[in-house]
């Protein structure tokens, strides 16, 4: 408990995964790239189901944003990168310029019909 001692925000997202489907065929890789960074597509897309894996990434990039209340950040300002088969939140520069040193603490879960992200953030 001591370690979050310096807790700063929570965020919390969900995501219907349809809305991502939707949008991928809609604007394709223009809109993949726009949101995602290429370490998480090269980990979603290759898939069977990727929808609900980018929907999860999506939900944890809205979490993030609410965590830290910051305006100003865009989608690429956060990444999920999986370390030991767990997901974990990384961050620009800009968003470590803007809000310091900060941390993520991220749990994501997904259905084939929605997906959802906690963020816990700590300076």
């Amino acid at each position: 408990m001591a370690e979050w001692e310096s807790f700063r925000g929570i965020g919390v997202d969900l995501v219907e995964v349809e809305r991502v489907t939707q949008a991928v065929k809609r604007w394709g890789q223009r809109f993949l790239e726009r949101v995602f960074n290429p370490t998480e597509l090269a980990y979603c897309l290759p898939k069977a189901l990727p929808f609900p894996h980018l929907a999860a990434r999506l939900a944890a990039k809205e979490a993030a944003y609410k965590a830290l209340a910051t305006p100003g950040l865009s989608w690429r300002d956060f990444w999920v990168e999986n370390v030991e088969g767990l997901p974990c939140l990384c961050c620009s520069e800009r968003v470590k310029r803007q809000c310091g040193s900060v941390q993520f603490q991220l749990s994501l879960s997904h259905t084939r019909q929605h997906a959802v992200a906690m963020v816990m953030a700590r300076w």
